[in-house]
């Protein structure tokens, strides 16, 4: 997020302007950092053979999900403590400049004595203040406006990659259920030819038994039937 600041020569509002720049980019650091994380769980969860299909741990997609929903309220705090310290700093410009004006009617009021030459001061530190002031709304707008929309741009995000993984999710399951199907009845198939193969066996030899005048092998229990 970029921040819109009025040059100075003081050195405090340096130093807080840099302390600001670095805020900001700790805020998008952090959404990136879980956000790079959510990604690593998909990317490492489970991945059904000759399928483009990957089973994701329902549990901690939401975990996470839930730790970036908590990051935005912390990435606004951070945003407006950051159009705080703007607010300071433009404050003290603004006391700067007052401190400036206060300095130069007093010396203008001790070396000049014509009512002309004080009238022009107090009309150029009037167009001086209003300038500050002017700045300062601009400044302020421009900041109000960058945190409402890195707010609505971060919601809607994580709104659409909440639904996306939700979806996702569910297509991931029905795939899952049709793969176990297809398994399973296969194996049945396959049992299905065994038992068959077994049945015609025991009839082959109990036939045999009996063409030769020979006691039949003893009948064991039959086998279960092939489901229709």
């Amino acid at each position: 997020m970029s921040m819109v600041r009025r040059n100075s020569s003081s050195p405090n509002k340096s130093a807080n302007n840099q302390q600001g720049m670095t805020q900001g980019r700790g805020v998008d650091f952090d959404i990136q950092q879980e956000l790079a994380r959510l990604q690593e769980i998909i990317y490492d969860s489970f991945h059904i053979p000759l399928t483009q299909w990957t089973i994701v741990d329902e549990g901690k997609l939401l975990d996470q999900l839930e730790i970036i929903g908590d990051r935005i309220p912390e990435a606004i705090r951070k945003a407006l403590a950051v159009l705080e310290q703007e607010q300071e700093i433009l404050s003290e410009a603004e006391g700067y400049a007052q401190r400036i004006i206060q300095s130069a009617q007093q010396e203008a009021a001790q070396i000049l004595d014509e009512s002309g030459i004080i009238q022009q001061a107090q009309r150029e530190a009037n167009q001086l203040r209003q300038q500050v002031q002017h700045d300062c709304e601009t400044i302020q707008s421009q900041t109000i406006g960058e945190v409402e929309q890195l707010r609505q741009i971060t919601t809607n995000e994580i709104q659409q990659l909440r639904q996306q993984s939700l979806a996702e999710c569910q297509k991931l399951e029905e795939g899952a259920n049709e793969y176990a199907e297809r398994v399973l009845t296969r194996l049945e198939d396959e049992l299905g030819e065994m038992l068959t193969v077994i049945r015609n066996g025991r009839q082959q030899l109990y036939d045999n038994a009996s063409s030769r005048g020979t006691s039949p092998p003893k009948q064991t229990p039959n086998l279960p039937k092939k489901r229709a």
